[in-house]
This record gives structure tokens, sequence and C-alpha cells, in this order.
């Protein structure tokens, strides 16, 4: 059986580019903490309206809202499923390993990339608002400025979370907690490490190689 994959890496490393195509190409289950949070957003749920503020500071949701949100839309002995923004800490690896992989077959998978290249992805990406199709002003622009090359929609939009001062939030509290994850599962001889800087056909022939 495919092993469970626990994606980290900073915000813009390109997590979810290769766990979009994990799911097409080898049957994969995408569980990214910041989609399920944002569907529960969306649905303007009692959680949701929780997370809301706390989202939109580039802040972390506690972990138990986490935890019950996995737990909530996994089933391990069903598929194999990509753990994308969680575990974010130390503390948080051991959980999701107690509560929800209970000892299944699993790799955290290691997306390094400078942190300065980061920066300037986030701050200029752009998503449409009508199809979802993702750009980057600097490094991957639309055709025409301001139109989605896929649906022609107007509606290119920064997150809320992309402004510079928020992004800038977000990767220092990553380097402030990556390394205890790391060793978690170095420790463990789970972690494999990515150069998440190499095209994306060489990363994820490199991701390819684990299942």
């Amino acid at each position: 059986m495919q092993p469970q994959l626990i994606f980290l890496g900073a915000p813009g490393s390109g997590k979810g580019t290769q766990a979009t195509r994990l799911i097409k190409e080898c049957g994969y289950q995408h569980l990214s903490t910041g989609d399920l949070l944002r569907k529960e957003v969306k649905e303007a749920s009692e959680l949701g309206k929780r997370v809301t503020a706390i989202m939109n500071a580039g802040k972390l949701v506690d972990d138990n809202t986490v935890l019950e949100l996995l737990k909530k839309n996994t089933d391990l002995a069903s598929g194999a499923y990509i753990f994308d923004g969680f575990p974010r800490n130390g503390d948080q690896a051991k959980l999701l390993d107690e509560v929800v992989l209970k000892g299944s077959n699993s790799k955290a998978v290691y997306f390094e990339i400078d942190l300065d290249l980061l920066f300037d992805r986030l701050v200029n990406r752009r998503t449409c608002g009508k199809c979802g199709e993702i750009y980057n002003l600097k490094f991957k622009a639309p055709a025409q400025a301001g139109v989605c090359d896929k649906c022609g929609s107007t509606e290119l939009n920064q997150r809320k979370d992309d402004v510079a001062e928020t992004v800038k939030h977000r990767l220092d509290v990553f380097k402030e907690t990556i390394e205890p994850v790391l060793k978690h599962y170095e420790s463990e001889g789970r972690l494999v490490r990515l150069d998440a800087s190499n095209g994306s056909d060489e990363v994820f022939s490199s991701l390819k190689s684990l299942i």
C-alpha cells in the first residue's frame, strides 16, 4: 500500500502543485489544512467564524481544531493521503502520529527552498476568483495583464494572507518552528528532503520514487 505522505515546507514552496499531480497520477487524496479551514470559513460554520480573524492575520489555528478536521476527513484504510499544512511544530508531529496516523506507513517530505525567493512568490501570487487558476505577477503572469488565461475572468485576486507584512510573519513563524518537526521525522528515518527550487517535473520524479 502507498505510504501516507506528510508534506513539509514554507508557504509557496510548491507543495500544492506536487500534491495535485500525485492526486491525478497516483490516486492520492489531498488533505490541506488551509483548504479545510477556508471551507469552514466559506460555509460560515461555528468553526469558520472562530478562525477567520486568525487566518487573516496569518496566525496559526490551534492543534485541537486542526486534528478535529483531519480526523473528520481521513479514512486510512481506504487509501493514501497527503497531509499538507500540518504538522507545523514538534508537538503537532507527535500528535499527528498518535491521533491520526497511528503507526501506519508514512513518510515526511520536506520541500527545501530559499525563503527570500518564497517571499517574492507569495506577495506576487494571484488566484482567479472564477476557476481557481494560480498566477504569479513576477514569475508566471497571465498573457494579458489582469485577465485569466484559462477562463477569461478579470477577477485575479490576492489572498489576504499574501500581503507583504503577513507573508513576512508567516515565513518568520515557519523558520522558528520547522526544525523540531524535521528532527522528529529524521530521528525515525521517515524524512525525505527535496530541492524545491528544481523544476516541477524533476521534483515530481523524486516524489514518485518514494511510492
